[in-house]
């Protein structure tokens, strides 16, 4: 594509524009990976009655045990609505117990019962399955290169967020 000069402009004709998409193809190819990997992703955890980010949270109260609820939330960096929500569905279904802290007593913690031990095994399936999917046709250094890669974008846009907070 020829870029217009400004006989073209002055002479009343638009210069072509850019595709939006292409502003900012690595930003646009971050976007579209995340939503069909955020799809496939719910599609796997509804067969199991769990909707996505309520693994997350599972997962991190099997690895480290009893949680303070607000702690959940910065770790699953979602807000404190979004983690009450959750874990009041999750202790519905059976699967966490919430309790008030025997150090203080406006302080909730939250911790996986024995019933989510069996949820535990289709979580862990669910992310096997899921993984295979997201990089079925990568050999392994491909993998390790687009490990990095991603430590990298996260890094960049982690600095750029506390720099973004810092301005404020």
């Amino acid at each position: 594509m020829s870029m217009p000069n400004d006989a073209d402009t002055a002479a009343g004709e638009e210069p072509p524009r850019a595709r939006v998409s292409d502003v900012g193809p690595l930003s646009h190819a971050i976007f579209r990976v995340a939503r069909i990997h955020k799809l496939l992703a719910g599609q796997l955890l509804r067969e199991v009655g769990l909707h996505p980010g309520q693994e997350l949270l599972m997962m991190r109260l099997w690895d480290e045990g009893p949680q303070r609820q607000t702690d959940l939330a910065a770790v699953i960096d979602a807000d404190a609505p979004t983690v009450t929500r959750s874990v009041r569905r999750l202790e519905r279904a059976g699967f966490v117990r919430r309790s008030p802290s025997p150090q203080d007593g406006r302080v909730t913690i939250v911790e996986a019962t024995p019933a989510s031990m069996g949820l535990r095994g289709a979580v862990v399936r669910i992310w096997a399955e899921l993984e295979q999917m997201t990089a079925a046709d990568l050999g392994e250094g491909d993998r390790q290169d687009v490990l990095r890669a991603l430590g990298g974008l996260e890094r960049n846009l982690s600095a750029a967020e506390e720099a973004r907070a810092g301005g404020r």
